[in-house]
């Protein structure tokens, strides 16, 4: 199962137990963030999309780290 969502006005493809690194994202470290602008899901096959997101989807994850790159 993956996602795609809209953060930090960029999309990016989340995955359950996966790193993802986000620019500008100034959450900190060891908070959870939870992102509701979901554009597509894709569960075994079974893809849903947004228009432009999809209502009622939310990503939840947890601040690993804040770095400058």
């Amino acid at each position: 199962m993956y996602a795609i969502i809209e953060a930090c006005g960029r999309q990016y493809k989340v995955e359950e137990g996966a790193d993802v690194f986000f620019e500008k994202l100034d959450i900190e470290e060891g908070k959870k963030v939870t992102f509701d602008k979901v554009v597509l899901i894709s569960d075994n096959g079974n893809v849903q999309v947004g228009n432009p997101i999809i209502q009622g989807a939310k990503v939840e994850g947890k601040v690993v780290s804040n770095r400058k790159t």
